[in-house]
């Protein structure tokens, strides 16, 4: 083969500065190619050179062959590295990439294909004797032949897209009254995700684990194992923690389902970096999921566990070279454990609906055995065209609970204002003593944080008191720095002292406190009859730390136009100074207006004008960020006007339907 030089990366995020940064380490040139809307992206700054391939929506982007290719030939760049999400399982991607004469750098078009669809690749390793669920996965695709199979496999079953992953297209049935409204919106989803409403039909393994294993292929006719992934922690079929090694497998068992994921490997003469999935049932047996022919987002897991670079891997496979080590060799160097959370831009308080927004402070992590991976930084944008996922936080330890703990406290330690994000929920997450247990499966997050209990979780007092100190301190700074008044000046008073009354709006609710500044750097603040003494000590830009009922804590702050964001006591949220606000209006959508809660995309309009639309129905659906939301009014009436159409981008807060009430 000839040998390459330079890398284009065909992706954004952290993923691109993740490859171009481990491409630098060996020595090759990088470039990274940007939307309009990651025209000042991190991944740009990190390479050597950069070019534009089209507007922000992804379609018009990242996902167009022709401006990939001749990205890299505008460049000069010999190979391609794909990322993960975008095009990298897409065989014709590879195939064009190939036929421009340049490296993928990952697996062949054909191996790609082979385990792209999740019907064709179950049939072919059946042959290859691989373990699988029994299920449906034949040409049939009529609403009746899937019911009649998922009666014949017997429920509880999986509907599941054959092209496509991420959770998309994927729908658990128990009640055979459910089946024919799952398939048909399981293959709408799938279609408008993946070009491909294909369905296959497997029985449910309950109470099951979601193990894979990270297998690796050469040119010379060699696969291996690199130990298990654990990533049973899932909601709505999407990982949130993934850790390596897992809890309920042994040596013996991670042998067998190496060996198997191996044969998974050989049997599409598998080049490179992938990832075979299983389903891991109590009693030991374990059943073959999918493929995945690229590097999966939870690599870093193994790449702790294991003290290696796949990306480094990656790019020598590419060249043409060997394997660095035999399978005995890499099981060797297996040491400790690691977990990994996804940290993403969504509120998981309203049904995790992804955010947008600027970044106002972006603090990671840091510490013995902890790794982030981000494209973070002040000032970044969080835009509704891409994944919502926008870091990832890593921590290895000696043993599991070690890196559970180190773990906790790098969460604790995240600071990410001005977006609202999932990092309290992960929390809650890796504290719980189901999971500190290791004994848990995928219905994990099902049985713990139902979405009642999620959407429960309400700031204390002492929160709120602390939000209230950070408003304080934040307009004395800014009356000081317009003034000209030293710091001392800060709270004192020419008289007795005397309490200024505050309201703070948190979402829908208001909170009304009184404040008594009694010296520059003490506070009482009284909250529904409970008075709570806060001492201020070493005010920043960033915060502040204060002592409350006799313990000291940290809080970061940053303010946004009428409120603040405030991360302490555990806690990140934005409260709003509702202190000379007028009357609360009236309820969302009571008006008759249905607006758009993101930026967004239009999937599909159900109404037009003259419509009889009843309260809860169904007007439109919008995708933001991967999904798909179904958009209702609190109403009856009749449809006055529609504003948008199926395909069209929107903004937050942008008017889609107009309903005369009744």
């Amino acid at each position: 083969m000839a040998r390459f030089s330079k890398v284009l990366v065909a992706n954004r995020g952290e993923i691109a500065v993740r490859v171009i940064r481990g491409a630098k380490q060996l020595g090759y040139r990088t470039v990274a190619v940007y939307s309009d809307a990651d025209r000042d992206a991190m991944h740009v700054q990190e390479a050597d050179e950069a070019v534009r391939i089209g507007p922000a929506p992804a379609k018009e982007s990242y996902l167009v062959i022709e401006h990939l290719i001749a990205a890299a030939r505008q460049s000069g760049a010999e190979a391609i590295h794909p990322g993960y999400g975008f095009l990298s399982e897409r065989e014709d991607f590879a195939q064009a990439v190939q036929d421009a004469g340049l490296v993928f750098i990952g697996p062949d078009p054909h191996s790609i294909e082979a385990m792209g669809n999740k019907s064709a690749s179950k049939i072919r390793m059946i042959a290859a004797g691989v373990p699988c669920v029994p299920g449906y996965q034949g040409d049939g695709q009529s609403d009746e032949t899937l019911v009649s199979e998922a009666s014949k496999v017997g429920l509880p079953v999986m509907v599941k897209a054959a092209a496509g992953g991420g959770g998309r297209g994927m729908r658990l049935v128990h009640q055979e009254a459910d089946l024919l409204a799952s398939i048909q919106s399981a293959r709408s989803e799938a279609a408008n995700a993946f070009g491909s409403g294909q369905l296959l039909i497997e029985k449910a393994v309950v109470d099951a684990r979601h193990v894979e294993i990270q297998v690796f292929g050469d040119r010379h006719g060699n696969v291996v194992y690199l130990g298990e992934r654990d990533c049973s922690v899932q909601r709505r079929n999407q990982k949130v923690v993934e850790e390596a090694l897992s809890p309920a497998v042994d040596e013996a068992l991670r042998r067998r389902m190496g060996e198997a994921a191996v044969a998974a490997a050989k049997a599409v003469n598998y080049v490179g970096a992938g990832t075979v999935e299983f389903m891991l049932a109590r009693d030991g047996q374990f059943y073959f999921l999918e493929m995945n022919t690229r590097l999966q987002v939870e690599h870093p897991v193994t790449e702790l566990v294991f003290g290696l670079d796949l990306v480094e891997w990656q790019l020598r496979v590419a060249q043409g070279e060997p394997l660095p080590l035999s399978q005995d060799e890499i099981l060797r160097r297996m040491q400790g454990w690691a977990i990994e959370v996804r940290l993403c831009a969504e509120d998981p308080q309203q049904n995790y609906l992804p955010q947008t927004g600027k970044v106002l402070r972006w603090r990671p992590p840091q510490g013995t055995g902890i790794r982030v991976d981000s494209y973070l930084r002040d000032g970044q944008i969080v835009s509704p065209f891409y994944d919502s996922m926008q870091a990832k936080i890593i921590a290895w330890g000696e043993d599991r609970e070690t890196a559970r703990q180190r773990l906790l406290k790098a969460l604790r330690d995240t600071t990410l204002l001005g977006v609202v994000s999932n990092r309290d929920y992960l929390l809650d997450i890796i504290a719980h003593e189901a999971f500190a247990s290791g004994d848990f499966s995928t219905a994990f997050i099902s049985q713990h944080f139902p979405a009642q209990v999620v959407a429960a979780r309400r700031p204390t007092p002492r929160q709120i008191a602390l939000a209230a100190v950070a408003l304080y301190l934040d307009e004395a700074s800014r009356l000081a720095q317009e003034h000209g008044l030293a710091p001392e000046f800060i709270g004192w008073h020419s008289s007795h002292e005397f309490p200024a009354d505050y309201k703070l709006k948190w979402r829908d609710q208001a909170f009304d406190l009184r404040m008594l500044v009694q010296r520059g750097d003490a506070f009482s603040v009284t909250l529904g009859g409970e008075t709570l003494a806060i001492d201020v000590s070493r005010c920043s830009d960033d915060g502040f730390h204060y002592v409350c009922d006799g313990v000291q804590g940290k809080a970061r702050t940053a303010r946004d136009g009428d409120g603040i964001w405030i991360d302490a006591d555990a806690a990140c949220w934005r409260y709003a100074d509702a202190s000379l606000a007028p009357a609360q209006a009236a309820a969302a959508g009571s008006d008759g207006r249905l607006l758009a809660h993101s930026d967004g995309k239009v999937v599909a309009v159900h109404v037009q004008p003259g419509d009889r639309v009843e309260k809860g129905q169904v007007l439109a659906v919008l995708e933001a960020m991967k999904m798909e939301f179904q958009l209702q009014l609190p109403v009856a009436g009749t449809v006055e006007s529609v504003s948008v159409v199926a395909g069209q981008q929107v903004k937050n807060r942008q008017v889609l339907v107009v309903v005369r009430v009744a």
